[in-house]
């Protein structure tokens, strides 16, 4: 066992990550999604589930909002990168449920894509 408690690296992790019920991995999701905001911030959380959940900006829009998002709370920071409040990024799980066919992939692509940030947490 690695320092994640679930694999030794990330090759591991995607073969056991395949191995657990959609409600782990949504859980899982979830709670890294709100690890990552508070260490690294709400940017690298949407940046991340927009690459690996394969989304443009509209796609992510739609996710949120279906996932239970407001959606006049999605807007920009001073930088221009994307943003939602720090308390709804849960409803990106929810939403990727809702609106995409591969959502089980795209969500363990997401857990796989921040194994490092697992291992700190």
């Amino acid at each position: 066992m690695g320092a994640t408690g679930l694999a030794a690296n990330p090759t591991e992790y995607r073969k056991r990550l395949g191995g657990e019920t959609d409600e782990q991995l949504d859980s899982w999701a979830k709670e890294l999604m709100r690890d990552v905001a508070i260490r690294r911030g709400v940017i690298k959380v949407v940046t991340d589930v927009i690459r690996t959940a394969r989304l443009d900006e509209a796609g992510f829009r739609r996710v949120f909002a279906r996932g239970g998002g407001a959606p006049q709370t999605v807007g920009f920071d001073a930088q221009g990168h994307l943003m939602v409040p720090a308390i709804s990024l849960h409803c990106l799980v929810v939403g990727l449920r809702a609106d995409l066919p591969h959502a089980r992939a795209r969500l363990i692509d997401y857990l796989v894509a921040n194994f490092d940030e697992i291992v700190y947490v």
